[in-house]
């Protein structure tokens, strides 16, 4: 949801979006809960904002192995097949948004760019 409709009350929304935008924030709620739970993310005592940076991506690949485990043994259906081309355009199409969002210089989504793995 853009910045912009944060002031918005509840009665803004058709109930369809109220809907969606709490199942998104449930989303939220039940990766801090498994995050503090099970992977300690509450525990660490970290002086450094790299250091929490380091920590917050451990604890959300471990998050992911986790969620990926609990669908492969409750869905028999297939992950959807996504091929490597195709998820990189969308990151880089989601990196060049964020760059203009950000009014970032293109010299600077370059250096960022080419620090993407080639293969």
């Amino acid at each position: 949801m853009p910045m912009s409709n944060m002031h918005h009350s509840a009665s803004d929304f058709h109930p369809q979006e109220i809907i969606q935008m709490y199942a998104r924030r449930w989303q939220i709620e039940g990766y801090f809960k498994v995050a503090k739970q099970y992977l300690q993310f509450d525990k660490a005592q970290i002086q450094s904002y790299d250091g929490l940076c380091g920590h917050m991506a451990l604890v959300l690949i471990g998050y992911d192995i986790l969620a990926l485990a609990q669908r492969e043994n409750q869905d028999d259906r297939p992950l959807p097949e996504i091929a490597f081309t195709n998820a990189l355009d969308r990151l880089l199409k989601a990196l060049t948004g964020i760059a203009k969002k950000l009014d970032m210089s293109e010299s600077i989504l370059n250096t960022i760019l080419g620090q993407l793995p080639l293969n």
